[in-house]
């Protein structure tokens, strides 16, 4: 019997809107156009939207000239939008380029900034610039400038009340156990600077870990001949499982409109919450299915060693 063929284009969404977010929950990555499936969402019913897009002029499998960049992914923002809670996130992970033409030919390109500045006169409030520090990054060919080893994460709300749980991604302290133990009977644990800032430690200390900061210190991962299925640009899972954690509430909805390999909905299933993506390509769709089928994480991080 003969294999049954495959399209050569994405289907297009469910007619019903609670029926098109109910088969990206099912399916968790769905094989399927973003611009065509995210006005057919329910508004306000996602989460947390955490992203990668494509960067621009940057993967043979997506190439979006820089100067266009910002009138691409407008679109799919103002449907993002529309489908987020008043408590919901658009987090999202991108990367500027060194112009390979043009005006801007050897400098770095604006097209991030660029695109933040139009997302907030679009509605997003953007809250908060994430660092994404990644110690093993692999020297660029670019000069005169040192390798890029990180990248930026924009944290946009939709209401002024976004959902935040800072317990959630708490670190462990330096401090010895013995001085913290001190600290939590400390009554007058207030500290003011010569400058006038002060902090109440002892509330700090009671909750049993430190404020991690906005500079996120991940491994880059590099296994994009194995568990992405031949994704060049694989996200690690604790950059994924970093954001899941602090802006979606446990069996909330979380979706990535540019899935990839499919981490984001790996990740946040992992963590309890109802995930889905939607990816163009069919090729990284099947990988991602395999790794959604297995459940275990599959980017061990490589850390390059320089030598003596």
């Amino acid at each position: 019997m003969a294999a049954p063929s495959v399209p050569a284009s994405p289907p297009a969404p469910r007619t019903q809107p609670d029926q098109a977010l109910g088969e990206l929950l099912r399916e968790g990555v769905t094989w399927g156009d973003s611009e065509a499936w995210l006005p057919a969402l329910p508004s306000g019913s996602v989460d947390l939207w955490f992203t990668s897009p494509p960067y621009a002029d940057a993967r043979a499998y997506s190439r979006i000239h820089p100067d266009r960049y910002v009138d691409w992914f407008r679109p799919y923002a103002a449907s993002m939008l529309a489908a987020t809670k008043d408590t919901g996130w658009l987090v999202l992970n991108i990367k500027n380029r060194v112009a390979a033409s043009g005006p801007f030919r050897g400098q770095r390109h604006p097209y991030v900034y660029e695109l933040v500045i139009e997302l907030q006169r679009q509605g997003w409030r953007w809250l908060e610039t994430y660092i994404w520090s990644k110690p093993n990054a692999v020297p660029g060919r670019f000069g005169p400038r040192t390798k890029d080893s990180f990248e930026y994460v924009y944290a946009f709300a939709k209401g002024p009340k976004p959902y935040f749980d800072l317990d959630a991604i708490r670190v462990p302290y330096r401090t010895a156990p013995a001085e913290i133990a001190r600290r939590k009977l400390d009554k007058l644990g207030r500290r003011n600077t010569d400058a006038g800032f002060g902090r109440d430690r002892t509330t700090t200390y009671l909750r049993g870990g430190a404020d991690p900061g906005n500079v996120v210190s991940v491994p880059q991962t590099y296994n994009q001949h194995n568990g992405a299925g031949g994704h060049t640009a694989a996200m690690p899972e604790a950059l994924a499982g970093f954001f899941v954690q602090a802006c979606s509430p446990g069996g909330g909805v979380v979706l990535d409109p540019f899935a990839g390999s499919g981490t984001t909905a790996v990740v946040a299933r992992r963590l309890g919450r109802r995930a889905g993506g939607l990816e163009i390509h069919r090729g990284f769709v099947d990988a991602a299915l395999e790794r959604l089928r297995a459940g275990e994480p599959d980017d061990v991080p490589i850390v390059i060693q320089l030598a003596h």
